[in-house]
């Protein structure tokens, strides 16, 4: 039953004393450290921190925000810690999933976790489905306007290819086409319009 610590400094000019310190104060055995965004997901460290524990171990943080880079995903270590039987104790916030406070801790954290997911798909949900009324089919708005159509329109009647221009005018190829789609079917009904 190791008692396992993993720190984490965002820059090289920050170092791990302060942290280091107080998890060897905790009990921490064995230190894994890691120079890395909290941000990023490749923390070799962490990787060896993790592979390293057992059944019956402690993984030991000095905070929160040292081990996960959003709440989800904190959230998420600490569930797959406890599914092989790992512990896990936060020094900072006092979170400790060997005591049942910790693990009401824990537990609120989580249900945080969820909210904030179920938030963010709701305000996309919401927001597609304005941009559909809007008449909109979602994704950024257009970036094509009638010069930069008619710049387009001028490089391939240029022989440019339709990437080509849309290279040059500054929109992607997609925009570009269903721009040239829609100005085609534009003459195409006014075209029907004079011949009825």
């Amino acid at each position: 039953m190791a008692v396992i610590g993993y720190a984490r400094v965002s820059t090289g000019d920050q170092n791990t004393e302060a942290q280091a310190a107080a998890l060897r104060a905790a009990g921490c055995s064995r230190l894994f450290t890691d120079q890395a965004s909290g941000s990023k997901a490749d923390r070799p460290q962490l990787t060896a921190a993790l592979d390293h524990l057992n059944a019956g171990d402690t993984l030991v943080v000095w905070r929160l925000d040292r081990l996960g880079r959003s709440l989800p995903h904190l959230v998420e270590v600490v569930r797959s810690l406890g599914d092989r039987h790992v512990e896990f104790r936060s020094l900072t916030e006092a979170i400790d999933t060997t005591t049942p406070a910790g693990r009401l801790l824990f537990h609120v954290a989580a249900a945080f976790a969820e909210f904030e997911r179920d938030l963010i798909q709701e305000r996309t949900r919401a927001g597609l489905a304005a941009a559909r009324e809007a008449g909109r089919v979602g994704g950024r708005p257009t970036v094509m306007t009638p010069d930069k159509l008619a710049a387009a329109r001028a490089l391939i009647a240029a022989d440019k290819t339709h990437a080509e221009a849309a290279s040059a005018v500054g929109v992607s190829l997609s925009s570009l086409r269903r721009a040239l789609r829609g100005h085609e079917g534009e003459q195409s009904s006014a075209g029907a319009t004079v011949e009825q």
